[in-house]
């Protein structure tokens, strides 16, 4: 069965920089497009950046652009997402997931995404 596993999240100060992996086991996803979603207490999930089967193409919101970056490693079956200069407003919980439908056309919807993980907490303090 495939499945997604978060990891990386925790408390940062403002300005500072997080690394979150997404780690697939089971079946490969490496053949599929992959993203990553944030949702906060009280707020719907909002897509944060989205990334092609082999890694040519990358799509992110532009409240993250400049400061996020999306990468993959598809030999470790791992999804990145790499935070910098994080903002107070980053604070959510953070879920990578797969599009097996896809691996070349970018989606910020996430009903478009049939897998996800279980989410990693990302908290930043000002």
């Amino acid at each position: 069965q495939r499945q997604l596993v978060e990891s990386g999240g925790g408390l940062v100060q403002a300005g500072g920089s997080l690394r979150l992996s997404c780690a697939a086991s089971g079946r490969t996803f490496s053949s599929y497009v992959m993203g990553w979603f944030r949702q906060a207490p009280g707020k719907e999930r909002d897509f944060v950046a989205a990334i092609t089967w082999n890694g040519s193409n990358k799509y992110y919101a532009d409240s993250v652009k400049g400061r996020f970056t999306v990468a993959r490693d598809n030999a470790k079956n791992t999804l990145y997402l790499n935070m910098n200069s994080l903002k107070p407003e980053d604070t959510a919980v953070y879920y990578c997931a797969a599009d097996t439908g896809t691996s070349v056309r970018l989606t910020d919807v996430a009903s478009d995404y049939d897998y996800w993980g279980q989410g990693t907490q990302v908290t930043v303090s000002s």
